[in-house]
């Protein structure tokens, strides 16, 4: 990867954030949750992350472009997201004026970059991360729609419902190398091999249609599907369908009311809804190693794919990534797609839970950004995988781990089943 390369996606984040921001000082310091920042807050952290990794070397103590006391306001380790409307932020103004300092000094400076680009690298998926939480932010506010209804998306096609993919008994190399992947951070490594017995996996992820009769079947209403925690949780939260679906069938997306698309992947749901639709329908969950084999392996040449179609990056013809369509496509909407097995839409459209606690891989060694992965590391925490419509082709791989905790649904995250082979 040329510098010229790491520069077209520093500018292509830059620009998606400027998008989703480009909007009056009263949208960008309102809390529309108190599960998200404002986004005049994501602003300015994307540009304090950036100077302190690209211009400062990770040296906290370094001086920053930031007034005294101003750069702390943006650590998120130190500020819940529930309070950060409180503290003394930068005004849009001015955030936006330190994004552009801080930007120019950074391209002035790539050209006597050294070998090593994993750091601006981390630094544009950090942005994307972004992006996506902003995306998140902007489901959640109310009034009128300022992102409009999205770009079109190609049809599904007719495919059997409940449809599964036998993955053969077997070992494979789950994770990556640097040298694989020079983005990939820190719990994505290293590449190692894992024997997995044989399964069966969903070809596409659950369709809203799918949940519905969930729904109507008395799914929230039943206990006996859902685990001690995740009733409790349901009993707590009120749980009754999907986040932003109404009782008459509608759904809100981004300001706009429309029916729920049947075909489209459910999305919106949290680690114990799809835990218990899993039970309903006599499934379960995959764990996230039986997703990556099913994502990457090729049994045929007995080596690992980069990505499930082959090597060539996501595209309009593969996979719904970018956040134009600001929705999932409809299965079946990405055949030539598929993985080496046949399973289809692994990467984009919902990001889907497995069963899987956040956990280093053996050989684990934290990145430049040490506090990245390894402080989540044994909390309570379920890895999702394979990205959403919302992120970035260079801000997803199918070795990479998002994770949250089980409750969370304001994320674009979704579901797609798994079985034991024998079952």
């Amino acid at each position: 990867m040329s510098r010229e390369d790491v520069a077209l996606g520093l500018d292509r984040a830059r620009a998606r954030t400027l998008e989703l921001t480009a909007f009056d000082d009263r949208e960008l310091t309102t809390q529309h949750s108190p599960l998200m920042s404002p986004l005049v807050w994501d602003l300015a952290h994307i540009g304090q992350q950036e100077e302190l990794w690209l211009l400062r070397g990770g040296a906290d103590a370094a001086p920053s472009l930031l007034p005294p006391g101003v750069e702390q306001l943006y650590n998120a380790f130190e500020h819940p997201r529930a309070e950060r409307v409180t503290l003394p932020l930068l005004p849009p103004a001015e955030a936006r004026a330190f994004l552009t300092e801080i930007r120019g000094r950074v391209l002035d400076g790539l050209d006597r970059a050294g070998d090593d680009l994993f750091a601006p690298l981390m630094v544009e998926q950090h942005e994307q991360q972004h992006v996506e939480t902003m995306l998140a932010t902007h489901q959640l506010r109310t009034g009128d729609p300022i992102l409009g209804p999205g770009s079109e998306l190609p049809p599904g096609r007719l495919l059997p419902e409940d449809e599964w993919v036998l993955v053969p008994a077997g070992p494979f190399v789950l994770g990556v190398d640097a040298t694989d992947e020079p983005a990939a951070l820190d719990n994505e490594r290293p590449a190692h091999v894992v024997d997995l017995p044989s399964f069966r996996i969903g070809r596409v992820p659950v369709t809203n249609a799918q949940w519905q009769r969930f729904v109507d079947d008395g799914g929230y209403r039943e206990s006996r599907w859902w685990s001690g925690r995740g009733w409790a949780h349901r009993l707590e939260a009120g749980l009754e369908r999907p986040l932003f679906w109404t009782p008459d069938g509608a759904r809100r997306r981004f300001g706009i009311v429309e029916a729920v698309p049947p075909d489209e992947p459910v999305q919106h749901i949290c680690f114990f809804e799809a835990e218990a639709y899993a039970a309903w329908a006599g499934a379960r969950l995959p764990t996230e190693q039986e997703w990556e084999k099913a994502c990457t392996w090729d049994p045929r040449l007995g080596a690992r794919r980069r990505w499930p179609w082959g090597t060539s990056a996501p595209d309009s013809r593969v996979a719904n990534v970018g956040g134009a369509a600001l929705r999932p496509a409809p299965v079946g909407a990405y055949p030539a797609g598929a993985s080496a097995y046949g399973v289809e839409q692994l990467i984009g459209d919902v990001w889907e839970w497995t069963s899987s606690d956040f956990r280093p891989w053996p050989g684990f060694a934290p990145m430049i950004y040490r506090d990245y992965s390894a402080p989540f590391f044994g909390g309570d925490y379920k890895v999702l995988r394979g990205g959403s419509w919302a992120v970035d082709g260079a801000a997803i791989r199918p070795s990479f781990r998002n994770w949250d905790h089980p409750i969370r649904r304001q994320i674009f995250s979704g579901v797609r089943l798994a079985r034991d082979a024998d079952v």
